[in-house]
């Protein structure tokens, strides 16, 4: 299942209908916004005590050329065999061995195929269905590798926390832009009411900083923390599982949240206390701990008052 979440790049839209019922279809990988009417390719996903063997897929050949022979969909451009021990010899020599698996597989229809496929009626290889059977094309027939599925594997974000072996190198955060995105509009509004509570004159906008040297070097250097953590919830996005940066916020929040509801002289302490804070708080539980910096930490306080988790100024400041 987390190997699957690997093939999303390649297709339109990629589907598991493991299960009763499913017509020899486990993860199906449509081409087309068509579905089964057009281009598609099916991956058959086998977890056995055993490496795959030819008696272990007869029938699942079986229900792809029946079902598409019946109409119920068009067959696959492509038929993998994926097994958490892998294919045996003898059937990755026939699967390489087009018009031999062919033949194997009319041999073995009496016994694996005739009241295997479905069973509410055998099903006899004769007439128009062989006529099927020996038209088929079975090179769409083969197989994934171990090392094809960990490559793939490797490129899905449950990677890292299956496997071990680190994290992949972070890139480098972008530079904030210098007019504000809409986006940071929440917490640049926390920022300025902080200042303006220091100075004790409220800040309309960021224009006003123009005269505060100090506060505008501050406002930056919040900015760019705000843009390390962001550059961190994209890292996470391709790297960990889903929630695991969500998981970091939660963790910053209550490793920093009493101090925000500590009392203070004015917002502007509070929040330079708060981001101090942060960059203390232990994470050694989460799988994104060794790709984090003080920088990420300091900035997800500012993404949590971008959510007004965090207030800088309080109701009754």
């Amino acid at each position: 299942e987390e190997w699957a979440t690997s093939l999303e790049g390649s297709y339109v839209k990629v589907r598991r209908f493991g299960g009763s019922g499913d017509c020899g279809v486990d993860i199906a990988g449509f081409c087309t916004d068509k579905g089964f009417e057009d281009m598609w390719d099916n991956y058959q996903c086998k977890r056995y005590a055993n490496p795959l063997r030819p008696s272990d897929v007869w029938v699942e050949l079986g229900k792809i050329i029946y079902y598409s022979y019946i109409g119920e969909y068009t067959p696959p451009r492509k038929h993998y065999f994926v097994a958490s021990l892998g294919v045996g010899t003898t059937l990755e020599k026939l699967l390489n061995k087009p018009t031999e698996l062919r033949e194997k597989f009319k041999e073995n229809w009496e016994g694996h195929c005739k009241s295997g496929i479905t069973s509410t009626k055998e099903i006899e290889l004769s007439g128009r269905l062989l006529s099927y059977v020996d038209a088929f094309d079975f090179r769409i027939f083969s197989s994934k590798s171990h090392v094809e599925l960990i490559e793939a594997h490797s490129h899905t974000g449950f990677h890292a926390v299956r496997f071990g072996g680190g994290l992949p190198s972070r890139p480098d955060p972008e530079e904030p832009p210098a007019v504000p995105a809409t986006s940071e509009s929440r917490y640049i509004r926390q920022l300025l009411d902080a200042y303006g509570d220091h100075l004790g004159s409220p800040l309309q906008d960021i224009n006003a900083l123009a005269a505060h040297s100090t506060l505008e070097q501050n406002f930056w250097r919040q900015r760019e923390r705000f843009y390390h953590a962001e550059a961190l919830r994209n890292f996470a996005r391709d790297t960990v599982p889903e929630g695991t940066f969500d998981n970091l916020q939660d963790e910053i929040f209550h490793g920093v949240v009493d101090v925000a509801d500590s009392t203070h002289p004015n917002g502007y302490e509070r929040m330079k206390a708060t981001v101090a804070q942060a960059s203390s708080v232990a994470l050694t539980a989460n799988p994104l701990a060794s790709a984090t910096k003080s920088q990420d930490r300091q900035g997800i306080c500012h993404q949590l008052a971008n959510e007004d988790r965090l207030k800088w100024m309080m109701d009754d400041d």
